[in-house]
């Protein structure tokens, strides 16, 4: 082997060494940057500024989907879909000052310009935040560089400080990036109450003190209505005389909560129809036909379809209560809307007929089948089923379809359809202490204009299951495509 060949190896080993040593190096200081920076803004990216009468604490945390929330202690918080990024803004109202609370009340020119002054400071306050961010950043990452590095390494810190201060710069301009000013149409207030039913327990206790439970939850939900009316400045879409207020519930499950909280929001939001997506019973059985009687007292219409827990015999009870319409395959006009729906053509009323002895596609088939049927009748302005499924069928005939069944909330927008699919206002009954937690007793109060007859927004209001004591109400706008002949206000 020539001494040019040992030269040439020998200089190929020392550079990949050298590039090892470079690769190491630089991912040391990636990893201080990352942890330094962190730990630098969860401690120091905080602070305290004046906006219009209150005092605020403004922060960041850690949150994989962004976003801000406005804690108003005691009464809860507002969230809204701000932005995307690894950190959320968090405005805290740490104080009330009533001076300035008691100029802006008792002047209404001062009064009147609130709004601006509050954007003006608030918006003096993230740019303030945002400078406390970088130098935190900084600051943090430089001095676990000093830590790690020794200090005869400086400029490994000064690296590290820097990579930190760019992370912040791109964080920041992710933020304004995918800024969505739109969201504060969409807050979700959420808050714990000091009147919760917190001594109802373990479930003998809920059976011992159900009377009492039952009133405590239907005084949540009219205290969380009015918290969520008082708290909430953010723009949205304001209910007034030309709104059809609509309650949607489903999946009852023979739980007698599920109707002091119906009496509760029917009374709070001055509901003008309530429309039963299925399942009030159990087993079908005719014992239990007496659990639709709480219907004669809601002083509103009660629009009703069959679920699959939910026999004929159930069904033919119900049409007997005055004041309740079923829906069994006929347009109905009620509190001026059209209403078209069909029963679940199942009856699975125990575990060991459940619904995998219907077919998905069965249900389909049987969904176009009344599809068919209401293209025949002409336009409604909303398509009831029990099953998803099956309301899915009408998907272009009617601008809103409701179901339930699945116990669990969700929308699927279908086009020129919205299928809102509602949870269990009974927490699905007994069956909701199977789990490890509770179901929650979920409704939605939707809002239509009297005129269009179409979708404007809608309220999802979520109670904490038997024994909880969270309450939460979540605005929504609904698709543009649905407004009915304009924008959302």
């Amino acid at each position: 082997m020539g001494a040019r060949t040992r030269v040439r190896r020998a200089g190929r080993a020392v550079f990949r060494v050298l590039r090892l040593r470079r690769s190491r190096v630089g991912l040391q200081i990636a990893v201080v940057a990352l942890v330094g920076g962190v730990v630098g803004l969860l401690l120091g990216a905080t602070v305290r500024h004046d906006v219009g009468p209150v005092k605020t604490r403004l922060s960041l945390r850690p949150a994989l989907d962004g976003g801000s929330t406005v804690d108003v202690a005691p009464l809860g918080s507002i969230s809204v879909d701000s932005h995307s990024g690894p950190f959320s803004l968090v405005i805290s109202v740490t104080e009330l000052r009533p001076d300035a609370a008691r100029r802006a009340l008792q002047d209404p020119a001062s009064l009147g310009g609130l709004g601006t002054s509050v954007a003006a400071d608030l918006r003096s306050a993230v740019i303030l935040l945002a400078g406390r961010a970088l130098l935190a950043a900084t600051a943090g990452a430089g001095l676990l560089g000093l830590l790690v590095f020794r200090r005869r390494r400086y400029r490994r810190t000064l690296w590290a400080a820097g990579a930190a201060a760019v992370g912040v710069v791109v964080i920041g301009g992710f933020a304004v990036l995918t800024w969505r000013p739109q969201a504060v149409a969409e807050p979700h207030y959420t808050g714990l109450l000091a009147n919760a039913p917190t001594l109802v327990g373990s479930a003998e206790d809920i059976v011992r003190r159900f009377d009492v439970y039952s009133e405590e939850l239907a005084g949540l939900v009219a205290d969380v209505s009015r918290l969520y009316d008082a708290t909430s400045a953010l723009p949205t879409y304001q209910p007034d005389a030309s709104t059809i207020r609509l309650l949607h519930v489903s999946d009852l499950h023979l739980n007698p909560a599920a109707w002091d909280v119906i009496r509760s929001v029917v009374r709070q939001y001055g509901v003008d129809v309530v429309v039963d997506t299925g399942d009030l019973t159990d087993h079908g059985s005719r014992a239990e036909d007496r659990f639709v009687n709480p219907t004669r007292s809601l002083g509103v219409p009660y629009v009703y379809v069959r679920g699959n827990h939910d026999s004929v015999a159930t069904e033919n009870a119900v049409r007997r209560v005055p004041g309740i319409v079923v829906l069994d395959g006929a347009v109905r006009r009620v509190a001026g809307l059209r209403f078209f729906g069909v029963g679940d053509p199942r009856f699975t009323p125990d575990k060991t007929t459940r619904d995998d002895q219907v077919a998905e596609d069965a249900l389909a088939r049987y969904g176009r089948q009344a599809a068919d049927r209401l293209a025949a009748l002409g336009p409604v302005d909303i398509a009831v089923a029990h099953d998803p499924t099956v309301a899915r069928q009408f998907a272009g005939q009617a601008p809103l379809l409701l179901a339930g069944h699945v116990h669990a909330r969700r929308t699927e927008d279908l086009g020129t359809s919205l299928l809102l699919v509602e949870g269990s206002t009974g927490g699905a009954g007994l069956r909701g202490l199977e789990g490890e937690r509770p179901t929650p007793l979920e409704c939605s109060v939707l809002y239509l204009d009297r005129a269009t007859r179409r979708l404007l927004a809608y309220d999802d209001i979520t109670l904490g299951g038997l024994g909880l004591s969270s309450a939460g109400v979540q605005r929504h706008v609904a698709p543009s495509q649905l407004g009915g002949g304009g924008p959302v206000p």
